[in-house]
């Protein structure tokens, strides 16, 4: 049946991490969102020309509670690694409110090429790619 796979996409991802957990990539999502391709495909229109010490960073968003689709994602800049930011966001330190609520994990690929930026390009490519991915249809928190 024609889109059978995609059905039980989660219950495939389960038995994935089961078998090959330790060896798979950090930056693999843990689960499957709809949109993943799209933000990649804004992602990659952005690009730094120099570097420096920020780094954009993505974080998925669970909006199951709501109509729509059942993800979001936030944008953010930080200084410190998108792992590291990811983990102040969720004990409260300088956290924005999504985050902390909704917070699921870290979206390391999209913005691999994004990292080690200086810190006024990188604030204007937060702001630039929140806005391509809210236009590409995808629900956006930050980016300011």
């Amino acid at each position: 049946m024609r889109g059978e796979f995609a059905l039980n996409i989660e219950k495939a991802l389960e038995q994935l991490w089961k078998r090959a957990g330790a060896s798979i990539p950090d930056w693999l999502p843990m689960r499957y969102v709809s949109w993943l391709p799209t933000a990649y495909d804004v992602a990659g229109r952005f690009a730094a020309k120099s570097g420096g010490r920020s780094n954009i960073y993505l974080i998925l968003l669970d909006y199951a509670d709501r109509k729509g689709d059942d993800h979001g994602v936030y944008v953010g800049m930080s200084r410190y690694s998108p792992a590291q930011r990811f983990d102040q966001h969720k004990q409260g330190i300088r956290a924005a409110g999504s985050v902390l609520k909704r917070g699921i994990e870290v979206l390391t690929g999209p913005t691999l090429h994004l990292q080690y930026i200086r810190r006024g390009e990188a604030a204007r490519i937060e702001s630039d790619l929140a806005i391509a991915l809210a236009d590409a249809g995808i629900h956006v928190e930050g980016g300011h």
